[in-house]
């Protein structure tokens, strides 16, 4: 069935500062105490959403969340009005209005995960919000995103919206940052590959630098909502020395669009084992393009967000590629030329386009972590609720 891929991008939210939050993510901690400049992080974001739109690639926009959310300081034993809320908050734990500040929807890779409806046994498109349990600024999205995807995706005939997984750090679900689909065209059957950092009940598990936040269970649960087909479903487990490094999620270290995939070598923890399953797991001719060590580091990777990158394919049926990137790529030798090689080899990618979202980045959120790849045939897209993509 013709289908194609809508980007649901979330849009930089006025309280855009550079908190330090999140522990494991290396750019957000480095940049701890920065001045921000939400004004500049929202037309950053949006040029980018015109670069898709310029490739002729359907374009959606999230809305921002309420920040700060004075209802979760009124939870904490704040009150009066909101001014009177947050300037109490302030005096009594400065640290706990930055995390209610927060602007980090403006991620939407962590906003959910989505299974086409070419892959469910009931053909229909899946949505699960992630419960980003294991960051307190984060977990304060999942209801909110929960009511938007309800709305937007109101025709249950087409569409299942489900509940955020239970909260808990052990059962963390952090969406698509940890999820990737490989499939011969966006409206096929494809295969799910969920990437898991570490299992809720695995006994003696000690992190070496930083905790791992996507649990097996997790990403086993939202499988079984989508009614995903077994044997086109993958759970890999994500490298510790990848997440200790910095990759918090899975993007930082691999993408993949229709039947192409870029990865890391030490993405997986299985390394080498991991793509031979991937590349078995695919009934089509899949192109798992695996970066090694040699030609571009790991942490050279990771800080100049290579793999952060937009990978996406230009409407028309060619199944020719592009490949959006941060500035920062250019920073890096090595990762710019593999880049380059990539254009250059046999490959679908056919153009590298550099996106300037460095307010973004320096929170540690390259072009991919700012939207969430939705999959739709034109009867969905038709029976959207409250948005139309636009462009």
């Amino acid at each position: 069935m013709s289908a194609e891929e809508v980007n649901f991008d979330g849009l930089v939210g006025p309280t855009h500062n550079f908190g330090g939050l999140s522990e494991g993510n290396v750019k957000s901690i480095e940049n701890r105490g920065r001045v921000s400049n939400p004004r500049a992080a929202a037309l950053q974001g949006l040029e980018k959403m015109r670069l898709l739109m310029a490739l002729g690639i359907p374009q959606a926009v999230l809305p921002p969340h309420e920040r700060p959310d004075t209802g979760v300081l009124r939870q904490m034993g704040f009150s009066g009005s909101d001014a009177a809320v947050l300037e109490a908050a302030w005096k009594a734990d400065p640290a706990l209005v930055t995390n209610v500040s927060s602007a980090s929807a403006m991620w939407a890779a962590n906003a959910a995960t989505v299974s086409p409806s070419a892959d469910a046994a009931d053909g229909r498109l899946h949505v699960t919000p992630a419960n980003l349990a294991s960051k307190f600024h984060r977990s304060l999205e999942s209801a909110f995103t929960a009511h938007v995807f309800k709305t937007i995706f109101l025709d249950s005939a087409r569409f299942a919206v489900h509940e955020p997984l239970p909260k808990g750090g052990h059962f963390g679900d952090e969406g698509a940052a940890n999820h990737m689909r490989l499939a011969p065209s966006h409206g096929q059957a494809g295969v799910e590959i969920f990437v898991f950092g570490r299992s809720a009940f695995e006994d003696g598990f000690r992190p070496r630098r930083f905790a791992p936040r996507q649990s097996f269970e997790a990403s086993e649960a939202v499988a079984r909502l989508h009614k995903l087909e077994p044997r086109r479903t993958l759970f890999i487990r994500q490298a510790q020395k990848a997440i200790d490094a910095g990759a918090f999620h899975n993007d930082v270290v691999a993408v993949s669009n229709g039947p192409v995939m870029l990865a890391h070598e030490f993405a997986f923890e299985t390394g080498s084992a991991a793509f031979e399953a991937i590349e078995k797991a695919c009934s089509f001719e899949a192109s798992v393009i695996v970066v090694r060590e040699a030609e571009v580091p790991l942490e050279e990777a990771i800080r100049c967000y290579l793999f952060n990158s937009q990978l996406a394919t230009r409407p028309g049926g060619s199944g020719s590629m592009v490949l959006i990137l941060p500035e920062e790529v250019k920073s890096s030798p090595k990762a710019l030329a593999f880049a380059e090689r990539l254009v250059s080899g046999q490959t679908p990618i056919d153009q590298l386009i550099f996106a300037d979202i460095r307010q973004s980045m320096w929170n540690g959120g390259g072009p991919a972590c700012l939207r969430l790849r939705v999959v739709l045939t034109q009867a969905e897209r038709d029976a959207l609720k409250g948005a139309r993509p636009f462009g």
